[in-house]
């Protein structure tokens, strides 16, 4: 685990600071599987594996259990969080209930779909499950940041690294990711011709397939 945190660390990248390095390092290591659900997270160690010292290791855990991707204790200490079939249906029913409504606005008010274009073909690209599962993260916002209301962005926003830990974790199990792509880019094109009810019918079934098919196999 020390080698693939201290790699992808030590990867030349654009960041503005030290500590988006350590936060992004810590988050691809989670989604990774390379720091595994459960997994406890000492501040110590990581600084290490990092380079770093102790402080941005804090205030990344400290931003990490926020997008919940791990679970702060007073005797524990902090873990990566465990994902499984109750957080799966917690997150995909409040996007169920706010995502293709999004979506709509975005086309109706023809907003520019030129980053969900620029996020498939990184999804495409991707060398990794976690890659790919932040491609596909940025894929859904480039789909509804358009929709006019901030405060309806914000909350879908709120659940974009649970979406990713959940889907890089059921990929572990079944890797669908290639079903889901052609999902996306049906989706993508009825949301450049203008069709938002198309569009927004199309988001409604892929997010529900993905939920029907880790029930299939046997849940997270």
């Amino acid at each position: 685990m020390s080698e693939v945190i201290a790699s992808f660390a030590a990867q030349p990248r654009s960041l503005s600071s030290r500590g988006t390095v350590v936060l992004e390092a810590i988050k691809h290591a989670i989604l990774t599987g390379a720091l595994p659900p459960g997994r406890q997270l000492v501040e110590t160690e990581l600084a290490q594996q990092l380079g770093v010292s102790k402080t941005p290791v804090r205030e990344a855990l400290k931003t990490l259990a926020g997008a919940g991707l791990v679970t702060m204790s007073e005797y524990k200490g902090a873990t990566v969080r465990t994902v499984d079939n109750a957080l799966m249906e917690w997150v995909y029913d409040l996007r169920l209930l706010l995502e293709p409504e999004a979506v709509t606005r975005t086309v109706e008010r023809r907003a520019d779909l030129t980053p969900a274009a620029d996020a498939l073909r990184r999804a495409d690209e991707s060398a990794d499950r976690a890659d790919r599962s932040l491609a596909n993260r940025d894929f859904h916002r480039a789909l509804y940041a358009g929709c006019g209301n901030p405060l309806l962005v914000s909350t879908l926003d709120s659940l974009r690294d649970q979406t990713a830990l959940i889907s890089a974790a059921a990929w572990e199990r079944v890797p669908t990711w290639e079903a889901e792509a052609d999902e996306h880019r049906e989706i993508l094109r009825a949301a450049q011709s203008g069709s938002a009810t198309e569009a927004a019918g199309l988001l409604r079934a892929h997010v529900c397939g993905f939920v029907e098919r880790v029930k299939e196999s046997g849940g997270l």
